[in-house]
């Protein structure tokens, strides 16, 4: 006899550690932009795993590449060389411009790379160890003690101090509060170029310029998580590229593996040729075969189908059609974001709620904050899917 849906979710919460209130479906498969639950119901998948699922469910030639080097060789460690690392990260720095990669498991991994990576070419240069870093309020970097020391969120932070020292605060899109938590013993700077749990807010361009400018003045490095908004989702493969703006240290992950645990973090030729060393950092499944087959591939299908190109066409589209419901929809009071990085905020209603009747409806959707409803779906949707997207989503809003 088939197992119930409401069993499942018992069992699970015997045994799973509660900390996350899931949403009660049990997916259970996936296919396009689709995801079926254990009782046969259809989603249209506007969350693609928190902006993971890039590619959708069984895009042509990605399973295939990932059986063939299951059928090869799954993991050796960072003791010797393996050929999937050594393509992937030649992938990686030919799309980002940058100079060296270090593959992490997870976006907080590389969170905690570029922290140590900026700190010690400080400590390089003056051999001084009270180096501060600056980070931004409302910023979300992980979960970790390193991330959540520069995730500028007091909920998050406070059941869990001490966190690491020498962090300051200051406020996204505000040039001047950044420069003046500068110090002599500033080293760094982190922001996302896109902030995403805080609510979907795009860096201005004056701002992301005149940050840079201040690092290069005081020899700061610039660290820039492009974890959620990078590898396409903003409409350029990595979102700092539409500014002009080149970090000295770059995180990404999920949409890098499009389902397989994977992060990075990457230096310039200035951070690589002069902080982390042998015996600085390390991992046991960093750079692990089978992960990175799955990025190489998915770095091969990005440039051969264009998909960029297909965010930029469709993230207009989506754009277009969300500014129209905002001006038809009183409880929705506008739109921010870019490309396929797009969240609604809402008045006057709870956003979770609305992300419940949408789950009703057959359609995720995930929430930014208590008050956006963020829309991060596959890059490869159509505007027929817009169109189904924005029928189903009315649909929630009125029932």
């Amino acid at each position: 006899m088939k197992e119930s849906k409401e069993r499942i979710m018992e069992r699970a919460e015997e045994a799973v550690l509660h900390t996350y209130n899931r949403y009660p479906v049990v997916l259970d498969r996936g296919e396009g932009v689709y995801l079926y639950d254990t009782e046969g119901k259809k989603y249209l998948d506007f969350a693609a795993g928190i902006a993971v699922q890039a590619l959708g469910y069984h895009y042509p030639g990605y399973d295939e590449a990932l059986k063939e080097q299951v059928d090869r060789l799954l993991h050796t460690s960072n003791l010797y060389y393996n050929v999937p690392a050594m393509e992937a990260a030649g992938k990686l720095v030919k799309a980002s411009g940058m100079s060296k990669v270090f593959f992490t498991n997870s976006g907080t991994e590389a969170i905690e790379g570029a922290i140590k990576a900026v700190r010690k070419y400080a400590y390089e240069k003056d051999g001084r160890d009270d180096h501060e870093i600056i980070a931004m309020n409302h910023s979300f970097h992980g979960r970790s003690m390193g991330a959540l020391s520069v995730t500028g969120n007091e909920k998050y932070q406070a059941p869990f101090r001490p966190l690491i020292g020498g962090i300051r605060f200051a406020d996204f899109n505000d040039l001047e509060s950044v420069r003046a938590q500068v110090t002599d013993r500033t080293c760094g700077v982190i922001l996302e170029t896109i902030q995403g749990e805080g609510g979907i807010y795009p860096a201005t361009e004056e701002f992301l310029k005149g940050v840079k400018a201040l690092c290069e003045e005081r020899d700061i490095l610039l660290i820039l998580d492009e974890i959620q908004c990078g590898m396409g989702r903003s409409g350029h493969m990595f979102a700092w590229q539409e500014y002009g703006v080149k970090p000295n240290v770059m995180t990404c992950a999920k949409a890098m593996g499009c389902g397989v645990p994977v992060g990075a973090f990457l230096l310039d030729e200035k951070t690589a040729g002069a902080s982390l060393v042998p015996g600085d950092h390390g991992t046991t499944y960093g750079g692990n075969p089978f992960a990175c087959a799955a990025v190489s591939k998915v770095l091969d299908i990005f440039e051969e189908d264009a998909i960029v190109d297909h965010v930029r066409e469709i993230g207009s589209y989506l754009e277009e059609r969300l500014d129209h419901l905002v001006e038809t929809c009183d409880c929705i009071r506008c739109r921010r974001g870019k490309g396929l990085m797009q969240g609604l905020v809402i008045g006057g209603r709870s956003a979770g709620e609305i992300v419940l009747k949408s789950l009703d409806k057959g359609l995720l959707v995930i929430t930014a904050g208590s008050d956006v409803v963020r829309l991060v779906p596959p890059l490869v949707i159509e505007r027929e899917h817009v169109d189904e997207m924005l029928e189903k989503f009315r649909a929630a809003l009125d029932a």
